[in-house]
């Protein structure tokens, strides 16, 4: 069963910048599987205004191109399907393509790579510059949901096996916080700090030592001093033996916070 309150901390990069799709979809929680919960997140995009839908179109990156920050997750993806190792001419080739698209749809070209070639890739790419804004727009959001149900299963079926993480979603702005500060403190053991990334998601430890822990969210640095309640969140918590993965997830507002322990 998957509840409303794990929903945006457990499955809220399921759409690239986008975590409003699985928050409105939060209405309609509990669901019993993976694929209730993909329908409804899916209907949740179709009901959207044309310019959300938009938005979550223009939030995905170009494919085979290192000038903008992916997420971990269109990062995996690209390097799976070979976009991070071309040669100079499959470069100059995406290049020109990616130009094309975009000037023509006003969005760049999404394709669930997992499921194509490279070969296939560029071959549904130049295909597809001749569809109508329309019709490409409805197949883009198709292949985001090809893309969103490999991401789903993923989080489903294979959780990370080890280490302590965490994800901290800003209910202010939407997102994941990104560049928040977090301390690890394990008494007589050890002090890891990490900065999270572009979705809000941090790895303290990718192995666990049993005992006392102790997280410290540095809300009020993140916030801008004065803005926010809160200076240092702390959140205590014992590791076991043999836990294997601990995540612990925040849910970070500038006057309020809450967390749990996460999948």
């Amino acid at each position: 069963m998957i509840q409303r309150d794990e929903l945006t901390a457990r499955f809220g990069g399921l759409f690239e910048h986008s975590p409003w799709v699985v928050q409105r979809a939060g209405a309609y929680a509990p669901f019993t599987d993976a694929e209730g919960l993909h329908a409804v997140l899916m209907e949740v995009v179709a009901r959207a205004s044309e310019d959300e839908q938009l938005a979550l179109l223009r939030a995905h990156p170009e494919l085979a191109t290192n000038t903008e920050p992916l997420t971990a997750e269109s990062d995996s993806e690209q390097k799976g399907a070979g976009l991070k190792a071309l040669n100079a001419e499959e470069i100059e080739r995406f290049r020109a393509l990616n130009t094309a698209y975009r000037e023509k749809f006003g969005f760049p070209f999404i394709i669930c790579v997992r499921m194509h070639s490279k070969a296939e890739i560029l071959s549904n790419f130049e295909r597809r510059l001749g569809n109508t804004p329309e019709a490409e727009r409805g197949k883009a959001i198709n292949e985001i949901g090809h893309i969103t149900r490999l991401r789903l299963r993923d989080i489903m079926e294979n959780p990370k096996s080890q280490g302590l993480t965490t994800h901290v979603l800003d209910t202010v702005r939407g997102t994941g916080a990104a560049g928040l500060r977090v301390e690890l403190r394990q008494p007589m053991k050890r002090l890891v700090a990490v900065t999270l990334d572009a979705q809000g998601r941090g790895t303290l430890l990718s192995e666990l030592e049993p005992g006392p822990a102790e997280l410290l969210f540095h809300a009020g640095a993140y916030f801008g001093g004065a803005k926010s309640f809160y200076d240092v969140i702390p959140v205590r918590f014992n590791i076991e033996p043999e836990a294997g993965h601990v995540h612990v997830p925040l849910i970070l507002s500038a006057f309020g916070y809450s967390t749990y322990r996460g999948g």
